[in-house]
């Protein structure tokens, strides 16, 4: 069964959205069952109302003040509002009008269905828990993600992965979707703080998918006097040595001379490098799809000293 509060885009093809935006009859039955629906925005007036497409024969209107949920500690702004144009946005139904041609036209109310997703759902996380998102856009300092009817959670860069990156983009394209897991709620701003490196396997997960002896490619992430960072994995990189002309972001073809776990290190011969501007591959998560929560999360090996791990029961994790 689909999770009832999902970030915008995911209702939008559903089976059950689409029988209650087709018809007057749908939609009347959505209003009295108080059903949260999505409908594509069309246009954005200067009141900054939205004009939503149903699907049907009739329209919607989400006005400016209900486009979003204010939350105390955060003010947005009318770009929140312009940039859902072209994008599906999630909705409650609070009744009907006609405009002047006397057409039948459903109001909306998109900070309804937030409200609603804020106090059954994400009021009640705990850290640890694991959910969908996507991400709605980036920045230098971290990715944007929706997390629940269009309420948004930034992931902090250094939260992204374990291998090092130069910003979101070299990991994420506006639009995917993607796991979070959450690290902390605080209950009084409704803010929530999620992580994704966490899901993306420990080093010895990763490092088991590779051999000493092998050729593979990965991503030159950081040239430094002593050598060359190559990401495997997103949650795992080894050390090449030094060669002039290469650059961050390039792909490089790999031999891997060894893999040492006891100071979770990989030495690597960097064979070629070349440009490639592919969009970034989906990531590739270890646990399984039906795992809904993760109390503590190592990453260093067991036979390593040196200890990296996030624990989940704490407030917030480190």
């Amino acid at each position: 069964m689909m999770q009832k509060y999902m970030p915008e885009g995911v209702l939008w093809n559903s089976y059950e959205n689409k029988e209650y935006i087709s018809s007057l009859k749908g939609l009347e039955k959505a209003w009295q069952q108080q059903k949260i629906l999505e409908g594509i925005a069309l246009s954005c007036n200067s009141k900054m109302d939205l004009t939503v497409s149903l699907g049907g024969e009739v329209w919607g209107i989400i006005p400016r003040s209900e486009a979003f949920l204010p939350l105390p500690d955060r003010q947005e702004k009318d770009i929140a509002v312009i940039s859902r144009v072209g994008k599906p946005v999630c909705f409650r139904i609070t009744g009907f009008t006609k405009d002047a041609t006397g057409k039948t036209v459903a109001m909306l109310s998109r900070k309804a269905a937030q409200e609603e997703c804020f106090q059954n759902f994400l009021r009640r996380l705990c850290p640890g828990d694991i959910l969908p998102a996507r991400v709605t856009h980036e920045e230098p300092f971290g990715a944007f993600v929706d997390i629940g009817c269009g309420i948004v959670s930034l992931l902090s860069i250094d939260c992204i992965s374990v291998s090092r990156i130069s910003h979101p983009s070299d990991r994420f394209s506006n639009g995917d979707y993607i796991k979070v897991i959450v690290k902390g709620v605080d209950k009084t701003t409704g803010r929530i703080c999620v992580s994704h490196k966490e899901l993306l396997g420990s080093w010895a997960e990763n490092a088991a998918l590779y051999e000493p002896g092998q050729t593979v490619t990965g991503v030159i992430r950081s040239i430094e006097d002593y050598g060359i960072f190559v990401e495997l994995t997103a949650n795992l990189a080894g050390l090449a040595e030094y060669k002039e002309g290469v650059s961050v972001g390039q792909k490089a073809a790999v031999f891997i001379k060894s893999i040492n776990p006891e100071r979770m290190k990989i030495k690597l011969v960097l064979i070629d490098f070349y440009n490639d501007f592919a969009p970034p591959a989906p990531p590739r998560y270890f646990l399984p799809e039906e795992q809904k929560h993760l109390d503590r999360w190592r990453y260093s090996p067991v036979q390593c000293r040196k200890i990296i791990e996030s624990d989940f029961s704490l407030p917030f994790a480190t």
